[in-house]
């Protein structure tokens, strides 16, 4: 009696050994790794586009069409060729992909395109994206041997998915981020994507693949890795660099995301480079006139300028900082000089949190510089915020807060507007916009940075201008019917409506 002839129509039995286990590890995994890159990408990008809403907007919408396109073309693929041959190559190739993308970020930055950066990111961001996510339905396919357990197998793997990328998520979020470089959490997914091929193929019909992966993986994270990534130090939120600078040997400048964010002279705590540090001088002195001590408090540490600059010039001060990024705090010690005690505490929090901490009535004043790229965070800038602020004001106290706009400024005339809902008397300090030949003066500011002074007790507008002066500063000051008319029908900012980066315009003639 011959053997029966197999066949053609009977389910693919699938490589042998793919169990539940395997295919269950499968899905977990290269889920997880869409995550992974998704949530890398966005610190990736920060240095060039910034970590605004419009760029972790763009991130997410092409991880997800990646997804989209990836599970639909996979899923069609499965049915038309043996998902056994599919799987390695698919890991393979995306392990390539992943340990290519620093170099390939950063060498498309260089010549400063913003089309040719953002097309090799979206490349690194789907590519990986699409060919990760066209795994499950082909082991979907590999494990449907029986269509009364469809919907068993369907839904458990979906399940398993969704579990690897919330894994993937918080992974990336809460851990490898803050201990390891952007580049080597790349580089080694894609070690680890080619060790899955290879371990595959190894299955079926021997490591070839796989090894071929893993070798092409580590030889495009070295080249990654010999590739400047102009950070000295990669912190939780910023790619943060400190450079010599100014006219002395103490001059130092702590760039992060490749902005100019704060000067420290290490040898002279009461020399102020930049503009609008200036103004706060200016301000702080016109509100406070003489040296006597203050009780401040600062959201946002950057070179922690101010309050050594506070120290210095008012002795018994104290300064207290939250500044939500550990890493920006460490190398101020390490690079900065930075030293605390007593009398200059920082704390690595959040500003708004820090804030709902302060006794009400406890301070004089409170300085307002956290940015998030050039934008101050959206939940920085609402009602509920001023409204912490104002509680932790004594009667006579001040609040300063610098923000950078272009444009229209319809994210400075909106704070303004928003600062007047909680203080009788409120001031913006700017450069003024040019004028024509023979015009007289404008009641306007120009972009870039701007300083805006609020409190309740009236605000010496001529002490100001005085102060912005002797500081050659050159700015001019906007308050009372004038601030009016500048600020005229821009919107309040509350938790509720706060579209910050929509208001903000980022660079100067747009």
């Amino acid at each position: 009696m011959s053997d029966a002839a197999p066949d053609p129509s009977a389910p693919d039995p699938g490589p042998p050994g793919l169990g539940d286990l395997t295919a269950g590890a499968l899905v977990f995994g290269s889920s997880a790794a869409v995550l992974v890159v998704e949530i890398v990408a966005l610190r990736l990008l920060a240095p060039y586009l910034g970590l605004t809403l419009e760029t972790s907007t763009t991130v997410i919408g092409l991880a997800l069409a990646a997804i989209a396109a990836g599970s639909w073309a996979g899923g069609r693929a499965a049915d038309r060729i043996d998902p056994r041959r599919a799987v390695a190559p698919l890991l393979a190739v995306s392990g390539v992909v992943v340990a290519l993308t620093p170099f390939a970020v950063r060498a498309a930055a260089e010549p400063g395109s913003s089309a040719l950066l953002f097309l090799v990111a979206a490349a690194t961001i789907v590519v990986p994206g699409a060919l990760l996510s066209a795994v499950t339905p082909m082991v979907t396919k590999l494990l449907l041997h029986d269509l009364d357990e469809t919907g068993t197998v369907v839904g458990r793997l979906s399940g398993i998915g969704t579990v690897g990328a919330i894994v993937g998520t918080v992974l990336t979020g809460f851990v490898l981020i803050s201990h390891v470089r952007v580049s080597a959490i790349l580089v080694g997914l894609g070690v680890l994507l080619g060790v899955a091929a290879a371990a595959f193929e190894l299955r079926r019909r021997g490591p070839a693949v796989g090894l071929l992966a893993i070798g092409g993986a580590l030889l495009a994270g070295g080249t990654a890795g010999l590739v400047p990534s102009g950070c000295e130090v990669e912190t939780t939120y910023h790619c943060a660099t400190v450079e010599a600078a100014g006219g002395t040997s103490g001059g130092r400048l702590l760039v992060l995301d490749g902005l100019r964010h704060s000067f420290v002279d290490l040898d002279d705590p009461t020399y102020l480079e930049f503009s609008y540090t200036r103004a706060y001088a200016a301000a702080i002195d016109a509100m406070f006139p003489g040296d006597g001590p203050l009780r401040a408090h600062h959201l946002g540490a950057g070179g922690v300028t101010m309050p050594r600059w506070l120290a210095a010039t008012r002795p018994g001060s104290t300064s207290v900082v939250s500044e939500i990024d550990g890493g920006v705090v460490q190398l101020d010690r390490d690079d900065l000089g930075l030293r605390t005690g007593p009398a200059l505490q920082v704390r690595v929090e959040d500003g708004r949190l820090g804030m709902r901490d302060v006794d009400a009535g406890s301070l004089d004043l409170v300085v307002g510089d956290a940015f998030g790229g050039v934008s101050v965070p959206w939940h920085l800038t609402t009602l509920e915020m001023l409204d912490e602020v104002h509680r932790a004001l004594d009667g006579d106290g001040v609040y300063v807060l610098n923000l950078i706009d272009h444009g229209r400024l319809r994210l400075a005339r909106a704070e303004a507007r928003t600062l007047q809902e909680r203080w009788s008397h409120v001031a913006v300090l700017g450069a003024p916009a040019p004028t024509s030949a023979g015009a007289a003066p404008a009641d306007e500011v120009q972009g870039g940075n701007l300083v805006m002074v609020a409190s309740d007790r009236p605000l010496d507008v001529a002490a100001l201008r005085s102060r912005l002066e002797r500081r050659q500063v050159g700015w001019t000051v906007l308050s009372g019917a004038t601030l009016d008319r500048w600020v005229g029908d821009a919107p309040v900012l509350t938790d509720d409506y706060a579209p910050v980066d929509q208001l903000l315009t980022t660079r100067a003639g747009a």
